[in-house]
């Protein structure tokens, strides 16, 4: 038996490994062009800062690919050993089905165990760091906020425009000063512009030249026909202070970045809403490691029996499993500001239905 729990250890592992690995690429791959795409092409981003935000996405890619290679890894196990009629010699020499996936339970609490870890504190952690890493990017290179062909509305109060830019040099610039209802109040065009960065004082100096202005009406700014056309300017400075920028980014804290210490602290608040938004995140992080042992119990009957038929159905079993249980936390994730439809209890039903239903299964399995 040691020389048959070995090869199902080595088979899961190495399948595994190359499951998470394929599934890990696909979604820090996404994660850099949906939050760094503007910046890698518009601007010059160190080569360290790209190797550092990987870094801290890949402990929240993993929370969702251990599992999910888990199950892939032993569709494509238990799947080959069925259709290889290895399971029916090893079950005919009186060796049940039980004693054959002790090593898959082995691995399945081991991968719990780092979920249960990965949610708790490093994903935790490492989405707090990454907003840093960002945040400290505007700090020491605010001139990567800049780009060709782009709005950059970072800035608290003013929306930029720039249609080109060379190193420092901008051209085509177009300025809106927003007041509170964010009605541009002020229009500033300028042929060309050079960045200045001014570090000490927390800002960036914008000089600008052939600009001209227009000012809307304070009283009534919906009155177009009481815009008001400025002065030509030949030369000018726009300083743009770094503060409010970063002040912005320290106070939006994404409740997936706080610690359990800091959800807890959120539950003494007397918002319905808050509290519910937090019990949902901390029941989240604390059933969605189970997900590996759900995985792990309904997976073997569906690659034993899909396998048996000669059909493709195993695979497209585990992507509709994997995919109904992460509908369910998607869903609770939604409802999470809803205390009447307890969101935080929702995110536990597919545990408990797959569970429940892996059970029936796999019993079924061994009386065959």
């Amino acid at each position: 038996m040691k020389l048959i729990d070995r090869f199902i250890s080595r088979e899961l592992l190495v399948n595994l490994m190359f499951a998470v690995a394929v599934l890990s690429l696909v979604l820090v791959v996404g994660n850099i062009f949906r939050k760094l795409l503007p910046l890698l092409v518009n601007q010059d981003v160190p080569v360290e800062y790209i190797l550092t935000f990987i870094a801290y996405v890949l402990p929240f890619s993993l929370i969702f690919t251990i599992p999910w290679g888990l199950l892939t890894a032993i569709m494509l196990v238990f799947g080959r050993l069925s259709a290889d009629n290895e399971l029916v010699a090893l079950r005919s020499n009186g060796i049940s089905i039980g004693r054959i996936c002790i090593s898959l339970a082995v691995i399945a609490v081991v991968c719990t165990g780092i979920c249960l870890w990965l949610n708790v504190q490093v994903a935790p952690a490492a989405q707090q760091k990454l907003r840093s890493t960002i945040l400290d990017l505007a700090t020491r290179n605010p001139m990567a906020l800049f780009g060709s062909d782009q709005v950059i509305d970072q800035f608290p109060g003013r929306k930029i425009y720039v249609g080109k830019k060379e190193g420092n040099t901008l051209e085509n610039i177009i300025v809106f000063e927003m007041n509170e209802a964010f009605m541009p109040m002020r229009v500033t065009h300028a042929r060309r512009g050079v960045l200045e960065a001014d570090l000490p004082n927390q800002r960036i100096l914008m000089h600008l030249y052939e600009a001209r202005y227009q000012q809307r009406d304070e009283k009534d700014p919906f009155d177009l026909l009481r815009v008001r056309d400025g002065i030509n300017m030949v030369e000018g400075t726009l300083p743009i202070s770094l503060e409010d920028l970063y002040q912005k980014e320290k106070r939006r804290t994404s409740r997936s970045a706080m610690s359990i210490e800091q959800l807890m602290d959120q539950l003494k608040t007397g918002n319905q809403k808050e509290q519910s938004a937090s019990r949902t995140e901390i029941s989240k992080r604390f059933s969605f490691p189970f997900s590996c042992l759900a995985f792990a119990l309904i997976g073997v009957p569906l690659a034993i029996t899909a396998h048996r038929r000669e059909t493709s159905m195993g695979y497209l079993m585990s992507l509709v499993v994997a995919f109904f249980y992460f509908l369910f936390t998607i869903l609770a994730d939604t409802l999470r500001g809803n205390p009447s439809v307890r969101p935080d209890l929702l995110v536990w039903f597919p545990n408990v239905l797959f569970l429940a239903l892996g059970a029936f299964l796999f019993r079924r399995l061994a009386r065959q």
